[in-house]
């Protein structure tokens, strides 16, 4: 699936299940709470945390809501994400193209 049928498709599910949008400000704090819920999983199975009994790792279902929530506020805003991310591979291959490979922290 590329990012424009990513977009599409929520698009699609919230005109189809969903009645409509979240609000922005509404969607801007729901996208808050998912990374949320990301950095909680996170931080047990990498950080110094761990599970409680009967939890389970669901990283990649924590970042599905991430992004779905992102795709929500790009389509209700019009946002292209397919062309952000090409301006932002090109912004970054300019300003960071020898930034990393000199940083002596990197290199193990």
């Amino acid at each position: 699936m590329t990012i424009k049928e990513l977009q599409e498709a929520v698009d699609q599910w919230v005109k189809e299940y969903g009645v409509r949008y979240f609000s922005e400000l509404t969607n801007m704090a729901c996208l808050t709470e998912e990374v949320g819920e990301l950095a909680r999983v996170m931080a047990r199975q990498y950080g110094d945390q761990s599970f409680k009994p009967g939890e389970k790792s669901n990283i990649g279902e924590e970042m599905a809501d991430v992004l779905w929530v992102l795709t929500c506020l790009a389509n209700q805003t019009g946002v292209d994400l397919t062309e952000e991310m090409r301006k932002t591979f090109e912004k970054k291959t300019f300003r960071d193209s020898t930034r990393h490979l000199n940083n002596p922290k990197l290199k193990a």
